[in-house]
């Protein structure tokens, strides 16, 4: 026996599930019974959190997937078209050509997956693109009236 196949394989990794509540939203029981952290883990945690600056109040992420990313687009091209307010600063902007080149993605975006999403993907890319592209020729019609 070579000193190889006397040494056991140590390959692989443990995963621990150490969210405080289930997936029905109970409490689960083993998070009682962890134990909390270190004051000065928590100072460390302050600090971060004070110098992250405003993402830090942000809500955690949600699962990205197809819809969620569209979703994402769209809102982004609702808020150059001055139909939201940016989430960030509150104000109201109109940018006409970054509303467009959004758009034109969710265009190539419908026109590479055609064939690959299931009928709500497809459903909701379909009725987004409709109402942006309606939403930016009355932002555009609006814009050269007052020209």
């Amino acid at each position: 026996m070579t000193q190889d196949e006397e040494k056991p394989e140590r390959r692989g990794f443990k995963v621990e599930d150490r969210r405080r509540f289930a997936d029905t939203g109970e409490a689960r029981p083993q998070a009682a019974e962890e134990p909390t952290a270190h004051p000065a883990e928590h100072a460390a945690q302050d600090a971060a959190a004070a110098t992250a600056g405003p993402a830090a109040d942000a809500p955690p992420p949600l699962d990205i997937n197809f819809s969620t990313f569209v979703i994402s687009l769209s809102t982004q091209a609702l808020a150059h078209l001055g139909e939201i307010a940016h989430p960030i600063g509150g104000e109201v902007a109109v940018d006409l050509g970054a509303a467009k080149q959004l758009i034109d993605i969710l265009g190539v975006l419908k026109d590479k997956t055609r064939g690959n999403l299931d009928a709500a993907e497809t459903g909701l890319l379909d009725q987004l693109l409709y109402d942006l592209r309606l939403r930016y020729v009355e932002r555009a019609r609006e814009r050269s009236a007052r020209a």
